[in-house]
């Protein structure tokens, strides 16, 4: 099942079906209001909206339209919490390389590392990136998340995918040269990490077929930067899979419907033939092998593009496609 939030005034937005072609969607208004409420109540509702999602693929529901995916909020417009991992240890790897760290020290973990980020307004798949300053270090990053039911306290790895109802595709829009400063700060990211922004749709996990695997998307994402590939490194290749993450988040204490929790930058030990899902990461590889880095983060006027597609060529979450733009006051 696809589900989708359209503009409709409020600020939850209004949450419809939307056809596997990704052509069609339909409203669920006499179901669920919006994607938090489903959430609230999945075990209640799941099985209505599935009807009202099969439905709509025989052509049987009145009151269709076409599906605008540009014209789409995040599928959470805003939620009661956003936490975002880093399971890639390649990207760490690398990172620390760059940064004159311990390689072995920063990949050798037995526990995920993870932020908890702002969470009250998240940006839609063609929202400009609207930001005050070139001189913060502005960077994107790639990655997939999970939407979760209530999660209790405590949940074992083994038992944490049952919480989970959706995946989304996740553009962590990243400040690099506000992070370091909050970082020594020892409190944590709030100026480097402005509006998340998501691809248009969230999909039960049953959408994803065999690339939904031990809790993992087994899936390269693509990113085009300003219309140039930039990278398509594989999904699946997380040390720490979902199931860990959801553990790792909850527990000390319990975690409410509507969590987002991400996988962080999305990053393959064949980066040399796949590319990276951020610039930090190629100025990264360019500093250990160049001595400096020569990527410049993104201007105003830059375009990022990120999908992800299945074996068929179909998008799964549907596109993210963005401009930056500088912050009129």
């Amino acid at each position: 099942m696809k589900l989708a939030t359209l503009p409709d005034g409020t600020r939850d937005g209004r949450l419809v079906v939307v056809s596997r072609d990704q052509r069609r969607c339909a409203g669920v208004a006499d179901i669920a209001p919006s994607l938090q409420r489903a959430l609230e109540s999945w075990d209640a509702l799941e099985a209505p909206l599935r009807r009202r999602a099969a439905e709509l693929e025989r052509g049987g529901v009145d009151g269709a339209a076409p599906f605008e995916p540009r014209q789409a909020l995040a599928p959470l417009p805003r939620a009661y919490q956003w936490l975002d991992g880093s399971a890639f240890m390649t990207h760490l790897r690398l990172m620390a390389l760059a940064g004159k760290r311990d390689p072995e020290a920063a990949t050798s973990r037995t526990a995920p590392l993870m932020y908890q980020g702002g969470s009250d307004s998240f940006l839609g798949p063609a929202a400009d990136i609207v930001l005050p300053s070139e001189d913060d270090g502005i960077d994107f990053e790639a990655e997939v998340g999970v939407i979760l039911d209530d999660t209790p306290m405590g949940v074992a790895a083994q038992d944490a995918l049952r919480h989970v109802r959706l995946l989304v595709l996740i553009n962590d829009v990243s400040l690099r040269h506000l992070s370091p400063v909050e970082f020594k700060s020892g409190f944590g990211w709030v100026q480097a990490k402005p509006s998340t922004s998501f691809g248009p749709l969230a999909v039960t996990p049953d959408e994803l077929g065999p690339a939904w695997n031990g809790g993992r998307v087994h899936c390269p994402v693509r990113i085009r930067l300003n219309g140039q590939p930039f990278g398509h490194p594989d999904a699946g290749a997380m040390k720490f899979s979902f199931a860990d993450l959801v553990h790792h988040a909850a527990r000390t204490r319990s975690l409410c419907a509507g969590t987002i929790i991400g996988s962080g930058t999305i990053s393959n030990d064949a980066y040399q033939a796949v590319g990276s899902a951020c610039i930090a990461e190629r100025r990264a590889i360019e500093t250990i092998e160049q001595g400096e880095p020569r990527t410049p983060y993104m201007t105003f006027g830059d375009r990022v593009e990120i999908d992800m597609a299945g074996d068929d060529g179909t998008s799964l979450f549907g596109a993210i496609d963005q401009v930056v733009r500088r912050h009129q006051s």
